[in-house]
């Protein structure tokens, strides 16, 4: 991974992962481990390493253009993760998705170009989308939209 300033968020953190593992292998870089069920941030708090905070919250309602980098690992289907993480992310950083093999990528490239990213040179199982500008207006949409009208 290259090295963008800002924080690294683990959107959708869950049971940890990859969040508390990027925690402890870059121990120089703040990690936040976002997630929305009151629960899962319990157990994350017992096993965050100090450079890592855990934030309970919905990832539309933590602001914009703020992390290095966001990851997603079992979110959503990838071009509704791709909405949500993309808004977190500060131009010249960059969205990591874990996908399948059935993934759409012209779709998730045509959420990007509407955030105002790009899809970038990835491994099989990953799609990154490097942002290139600030948030476009009206981004993140209101807690639940996405999931309920993807864009396209």
């Amino acid at each position: 991974m290259q090295d963008y300033d800002g924080p690294l968020v683990d959107v959708g953190s869950g049971g940890g992962a990859p969040g508390i593992p990027l925690a402890h292998a870059l121990p120089g870089r703040e990690v936040v481990l976002l997630e929305a069920a009151r629960r899962k941030c319990a157990f994350l708090e017992r096993f965050a390493p100090a450079n890592a905070r855990v934030v309970w919250g919905r990832v539309e309602e933590q602001g914009t253009d703020w992390a290095g980098v966001a990851v997603a690992k079992a979110l959503a289907p990838p071009p509704v993760a791709a909405e949500w993480c993309l808004p977190l992310v500060r131009a010249g950083g960059a969205a990591i998705l874990w996908v399948g093999p059935s993934v759409d990528v012209d779709h998730v490239a045509r959420v990007a170009r509407r955030l105002a990213a790009e899809p970038a040179a990835a491994p099989a199982g990953l799609i990154v989308l490097r942002k290139l500008a600030p948030t476009p207006p009206g981004f993140p949409r209101r807690v639940g939209v996405a999931r309920k009208r993807p864009l396209g």
